[in-house]
């Protein structure tokens, strides 16, 4: 027993020392550099394999890749169903975008043809507009600005000095009764303007029906105009007696009436016609205060016409010295405009009536729809009409606008094509109302 216990106490006492109990021993540098070294490689172990060194860094696609895929999982659709559906959507969106885009454009084209119809390029309407010059006079900024006017010192100029003379020739054809007329020249004619020269022209007709009127070309600041311009008469020889041929000569004036420098009246019952007759004859004055031509009156209208818009414009402005209608010595005076296209009448208008005046002023405007294309075809007839409260009302005398017409009539009306957007205002001489509308 004792043995026993010795045996057991001796092993306990041999036993290997505890760490506890063993002396510390100080680590050399080459321990520590070890342990250093074995520090980093577990350091960078544990970082390999930590949560964080799988982190990726979230780019558009894994944003839209993620989207998806949480769009797929709340509404059970595969992930290629999604894709399809976005798909059909930005499809769906690309075509209304599409569809509102070209329906914005249609609608503006439509608005522009709408508001440009008949619009034509301004400078077309200029050259259209100057075409005609040289069929009728020089361009009208060359000539005089005339906007004084002297009546009464004119015609007391005329009585104390010469009217200078003309030259013409006439022909007449036996087989096709046609009397050909030939305005020459002129010289020595009276200074009309300020400064001291004249814008003339000639007035063709035959009296008393004055059906047919020619009128030369317009030569500007000259008092010896050279004209040589031949005019056609059908007239049958056993209707040649009664007829009188008249010379009338005017000189231009922008912005007032035309002044009638003086005339030559030739009863064609005096001359032989059978062979051809050159001769100069000198111009007497004008019978009356107005003369022959002007015995109905004048009226003074402005032309406006826009060709974009396709807008004529006519402003009736005056009239004077109208012919006296009436029992009393005056008239009823008011103005139809009439537009005529191919010899009908599409649209009418009319002033309001003057009582008892031959000098009525009206300041009336009236606009009439004329696209571009049409603007040659047509024809404003300018009618100034005596009101008749019992009776028929009387037409005065009428003046005929349009690229058919001539004379003064012509340049009106090329000076508003001219000029567009700007209203052109000249005073014109009624002709009878009975005449055609023919040139």
């Amino acid at each position: 027993m004792a043995v026993h216990h010795y045996r057991k106490r001796k092993a306990v006492t041999n036993s290997p020392p505890t760490p506890r109990d063993s002396p510390k021993e100080t680590p050399t540098p080459v321990a520590r550099m070890t342990g250093l070294s074995t520090t980093l490689s577990s350091a960078a172990t544990i970082l390999a394999t930590s949560p964080v060194s799988q982190v990726v860094p979230v780019t558009n696609e894994n944003l839209e890749e993620r989207i998806i895929q949480d769009i797929a999982k709340k509404t059970h659709i595969p992930m290629w169903g999604v894709i399809v559906l976005f798909i059909i959507i930005g499809a769906f969106f690309l075509c209304t975008c599409f569809c509102c885009f070209k329906r914005l454009c249609r609608r503006k084209k439509k608005d522009s043809k709408k508001g440009l119809k008949g619009a034509v390029d301004l400078k077309s309407v200029q050259i259209l507009g100057g075409s005609y010059k040289e069929k009728v006079q020089p361009d009208l900024e060359d000539l005089q600005d005339n906007m004084e006017c002297n009546d009464v010192d004119q015609d007391s100029a005329k009585s104390d000095m010469k009217l200078g003379r003309l030259q013409y020739k006439l022909d007449y054809d036996f087989n096709t009764n046609n009397l050909a007329v030939t305005v020459i020249q002129a010289e020595d004619l009276p200074g009309m303007d300020m400064s001291g020269t004249s814008d003339p022209y000639v007035k063709v007709y035959l009296l008393p029906d004055k059906k047919k009127k020619y009128e030369t070309k317009v030569h500007r600041k000259t008092l010896n105009p050279v004209f040589n311009e031949t005019f056609n008469f059908k007239i049958p020889y056993s209707e040649i007696a009664s007829k009188t041929l008249v010379f009338a000569v005017f000189d231009f004036d922008r912005f007032s009436k035309h002044d009638q420098i003086g005339e030559v009246k030739i009863p064609l019952n005096t001359l032989d016609l059978a062979q051809t007759i050159e001769e100069w004859k000198e111009l007497t004055s004008v019978e009356g205060e107005q003369g022959q031509e002007n015995k109905l009156g004048d009226i003074c209208f402005s032309l406006r016409y826009v060709p974009t818009a396709g807008k004529l414009t006519v402003v009736i402005l005056e009239a004077k010295n109208l012919k006296k209608m009436d029992v009393g010595g005056l008239s009823d005076p008011y103005v139809k405009i009439a537009l005529m296209l191919n010899g009908k009448r599409i649209k009418k208008k009319k002033t309001s009536i003057k009582k008892c005046t031959l000098n009525p002023y009206y300041n009336e405007s009236f606009t009439f729809e004329v696209p571009f294309e049409q603007i040659q075809k047509v024809q404003l007839v300018v009618t100034v009409v005596d009101y008749d409260r019992i009776g028929t009302s009387e037409p005065i005398g009428k003046v005929v606008m349009g690229c058919n017409a001539s004379g003064t009539e012509l340049r009106h009306w090329m000076d508003m094509l001219a000029s567009p957007r700007r209203p052109i205002a000249q005073w014109h001489s009624l002709k009878d109302p009975t005449d055609s509308m023919d040139n």
